[in-house]
């Protein structure tokens, strides 16, 4: 309930210097001043910092700093403290113990959050962006969280909530006066808007793609015929034997994958069986794996030897990926390896004029720097193809979707000459989708399932 004090550790478990305990609610300036040693903390200012120690039963626990945050301008919109002490899990057990004892109860997963959520210091789609934050392991990652959690994303569905409810006031303002015949909102004016905001929730759900590859790392597939050098190139990227090398074709039987950062971007290398007709059972199963991680992949980076390729070879083989791909084209990397056993400019003449050919030797380490670059272009490339708002929540990519379906609708409604109440059905649908997503509209079970990820001290 929102009326208990709450308490839980804020920091990482485990031996640090530094362990910080939060508390939030009405009682949270007395049971910290109980244990206190300095007097007179209900009478400090908000956001100041005060020295002293926890004592229990007259000995002291802890010499602790204690910050203040006064309600409504703090993180949860209540009385919160925050106890820094030191990180020994014995000393903050007995502290967070002690506030117990005072009045205080454990906080539950996301209590704080939810908090802050429900006294309205942030909505819901910004309290995700907390928890993405916190999980954040990339220069991406972390970009897209803070831009969430700023507002950028609630700003525009904000923007698109209010145009509907005018016009949808408007259809049940008309409802009203049935019998008189009246036309409060323009047909014409409605489909205009109508197909904005549809245009506008297209745009959000298609960049799903991009925020959730940028939020998970890129899923990149290495694919190739047995023994191009798959799993040494994987090897050299991970700058680990993550692989077996071997001269024997078909050694990779299933998917490997490992994950590295390049320029702030998580990259998940899956390194996949040769692509071949084979009889051997095991190794069929895993050229079939690797042809749905194909159909699955951000980046498609085929590899093949330049010394064995001809030129139609290697037109045919990126034809045939392009139709693996199917309607879902991703950027395709042809790299050309084993440029240490040949002629390189008699090789590139070879295939002189084929895109999106990158020469390298995974074996020498040579180009593959330039590879590196490359991956990064393909990424960032997709990413300033789409709007400055990108979606890398999968809850709000199923409720823009279902808003979209409402919109769609209603243009159909339009187009077919249905009457107002049918259309205004349509668009307290598509409201109500947009109102998910920043927390309008909310249910107890949403709400559980949301904050049930977040840690218990935020």
């Amino acid at each position: 309930m929102q009326s208990d004090t709450i308490c839980a550790l804020a920091t990482a478990p485990g031996v640090g210097a530094i362990s910080v305990i939060r508390l939030s609610g009405p009682q949270s300036f007395d049971i910290v001043q109980s244990v206190f040693s300095k007097s007179g903390l209900s009478t400090k200012d908000s956001h100041t910092i005060h020295f002293g120690t926890i004592q229990q039963d007259q000995a002291i626990l802890d010499e602790v700093l204690v910050s203040l945050f006064r309600g409504p301008n703090s993180y949860t919109g209540e009385d919160v403290i925050e106890v820094s002490c030191h990180g020994s899990p014995y000393i903050r057990q007995q502290i967070i113990q002690l506030f117990i004892d005072k009045g205080a109860r454990m906080a539950e997963a996301g209590e704080f959050t939810m908090r802050a959520f429900l006294n309205g210091k942030l909505d819901l789609s910004q309290a995700e962006a907390v928890a993405d934050l916190i999980a954040s392991d990339s220069a991406a990652s972390h970009q897209l969280a803070m831009q969430q959690m700023r507002g950028g994303f609630s700003k525009q569905i904000a923007d698109l909530r209010e145009r509907l409810i005018h016009f949808a006031s408007m259809i049940e303002l008309e409802l009203d006066f049935g019998e008189e015949d009246v036309e409060f909102a323009n047909r014409d004016d409605l489909r205009a808007l109508l197909i904005e905001v549809h245009k506008l929730t297209q745009k959000l759900i298609d960049s799903f793609k991009v925020g959730n590859v940028l939020k998970n790392g890129v899923p990149v597939v290495i694919a190739g015929k047995p023994n191009a050098g798959k799993s040494t190139l994987l090897n050299q990227l991970l700058n680990e034997e993550r692989a077996i090398v071997s001269n024997i074709a078909g050694t990779t039987r299933d998917v490997i994958e490992d994950e590295v950062a390049i320029d702030g971007l998580v990259f998940r290398f899956i390194d996949t069986a040769g692509i071949r007709e084979t009889e051997d059972e095991i190794e069929a199963i895993g050229v079939q794996r690797t042809l749905e991680k194909i159909q699955s992949a951000a980046i498609v980076l085929y590899l093949f030897d330049v010394n064995s390729y001809s030129r139609e070879e290697l037109i045919a083989v990126r034809d045939r990926l392009h139709a693996q791909m199917g309607d879902q084209r991703v950027p395709l990397i042809l790299g050309g390896n084993k440029t240490d056993l040949g002629n390189q400019t008699q090789v590139e003449q070879t295939f002189e004029g084929i895109d999106d050919v990158i020469y390298i030797s995974a074996k020498a380490d040579h180009g593959l720097d330039e590879l590196r670059k490359q991956l990064v272009e393909k990424v960032m490339n997709e990413t300033a193809s789409s709007q400055d708002v990108v979606v890398s929540n999968s809850r709000h990519y199923a409720s823009l979707t279902k808003a979209n379906e409402a919109l769609l609708q209603g243009l159909t409604g339009l187009d077919n000459g249905i009457t107002g109440d049918f259309i205004a059905m349509d668009i307290r649908q598509a409201l109500h989708h947009l109102g998910e997503l920043t927390g309008q509209i909310t249910t107890d079970d949403l709400l559980g399932n949301i904050f049930s990820k977040f840690c218990i001290g935020k």
